[in-house]
Formats: structure tokens, sequence, C-alpha cells
């Protein structure tokens, strides 16, 4: 009976060290909740007030420079945009660059045409959850984050258009780990 119980409690630890290894950053807005306010600071346009995006569907992509599987998204994003599937949602992509030079360098790059902005102080990071890059939401109209898809992904894909698509319906509200 010691014996067991004793193995029983380790694996409730076990458990908890495994949960804390997942832990929600610092103030994340988990799926199903309403993202809070945040300013915006503009790399390729002016600065915005995050609750002047919402009204509309949200498609938000966090990056960096530095990331590979970042980079290579980036042209799906840009090409949905210009898709009619593109006009049902405003996209928008938020670098964790820790230096402006480097985010503006890589937009430059790329050609950008979606409006980009520069996290400060990990506030957008913390509170969309980006512990793993790329991260990309999907947020309702209402501000309710829908979707939380880690990892690259061809955004302009048949699969993933129809994945935000069902995002955006009611009810499903889910994770989805590449």
């Amino acid at each position: 009976m010691v014996v067991r119980t004793a193995y029983l409690a380790f694996c409730v630890c076990l458990l908890g060290a495994l949960e804390a290894l997942h832990a929600a950053t610092p103030g994340e807005v988990g799926i199903g909740k309403t993202l809070g306010e945040a300013s915006l600071s503009g790399l390729n346009g002016p600065d915005r007030a995050l609750s002047s995006l919402l009204g509309q569907p949200l498609l938000i992509n966090v990056w960096a420079s530095w990331c590979g599987p970042c980079r290579a998204e980036m042209a799906s994003l840009e090409r949905v945009a210009w898709r009619e599937e593109g006009r049902q949602f405003a996209i928008i992509g938020i670098s964790t660059d820790d230096y402006r030079d480097q985010a503006l360098a890589w937009l430059k790059n790329s050609n950008a045409t979606i409006s980009h902005y520069l996290d400060q102080q990990l506030q957008m990071e913390h509170m969309l959850g980006a512990t793993r890059l790329p991260l990309t939401l999907i947020v309702d109209a209402s501000g309710r984050v829908r979707l939380k898809v880690y990892g690259a992904r061809e955004w302009d894909a048949p699969e993933s258009l129809a994945l935000v698509r069902s995002a955006l319906a009611e009810p499903p509200l889910h994770k989805q780990e590449k």
C-alpha cells in the first residue's frame, strides 16, 4: 500500500512537471478568450491599436526575421491577401525581432504588402502565446481567439483556407500543432 501511494505521488508530481513545461506564457489569451488591448508599432505602415483591427475576422502571424519556417510561409500569406478568400479577413504580421532594422530588412527583401508590426517588450508574444515560431492565430470579428497554429503552413493551400473557414465557423475552438 505504501509503495502504491508513493508511486501515485510520483506520477502526480511528474504530470505537474510536464504540465509546467507546456504552461501558457504570462498573460496569454487562450482559445475562446478575447484579445486584450495592445499598441502595435508599425513596421511598414502606421502604429495602430489592436482594437482598431477588430470588427472583421483577423489572421495574425507571429514571426521573426531569423526564423526559416517563418520566412518560408510569408509568401503564402501574401498570396492569400491578394485572393478573394483573403478579403474575408484582415492579415497582419507581428515580428518578435529584438531589432527593428532586422525586421525591416526582411520585409523589404520579401516585398511585403500586408501590414506588419514590431512586438514591444514581449507584449504581443506573451498575449498570443508565441512560445514557438511561427505562430498563426485566427481571431473572430469580436476579438475572440478561434484557432492557434504552431508551425509553418502554405496558407493559400485549399486545406489551410478550409481550416481558416472552419475556425471562424461556430462553435469549434481548437489548437493545432503542425
